[in-house]
């Protein structure tokens, strides 16, 4: 199993425990296909600067990040079964802009859907 922000597979990710989430290096965020945030890795939480408490239970595009609530993001979980794509972005919701690549995941098979954050230079 590859735990690189590129080859992790939603398969994979859907598996893995707390604490292999909280030690992978980018941000990592699940939820619900009402968008109810059910992941919240310690990764992001110290990124963000949010807690697991203030994220978790949460409508992830209206009250977490309501700067992915786009057709850059948050529509492309609705518009398709299946997604593993890998985005340029900027995210600036209470932090100067800050560029990073988004990886979003859905598939049919698996109930959470995960956006990845990698806040290293966005290429």
């Amino acid at each position: 199993m590859s735990t690189k922000f590129e080859d992790l597979r939603i398969t994979e990710l859907a598996r893995l425990d707390a604490d292999t989430l909280d030690a992978l290096q980018f941000g990592v965020i699940g939820f619900t296909s009402d968008a109810v945030v059910t992941v919240y890795n310690a990764t992001e939480s110290r990124n963000a600067g949010l807690s697991a408490q203030r994220v978790l239970g949460r409508h992830f595009f209206e009250e977490v990040a309501p700067c992915m609530n786009n057709f850059m993001v948050a529509q492309r979980f609705d518009d398709v079964d299946e997604l593993d794509e890998i985005i340029p972005y900027v995210l600036t919701l209470r932090m100067r802009p800050t560029p990073v690549r988004l990886r979003l995941l859905k598939a049919s098979d698996y109930t959470t859907r995960f956006v990845l954050i990698e806040r290293r230079a966005a290429n």
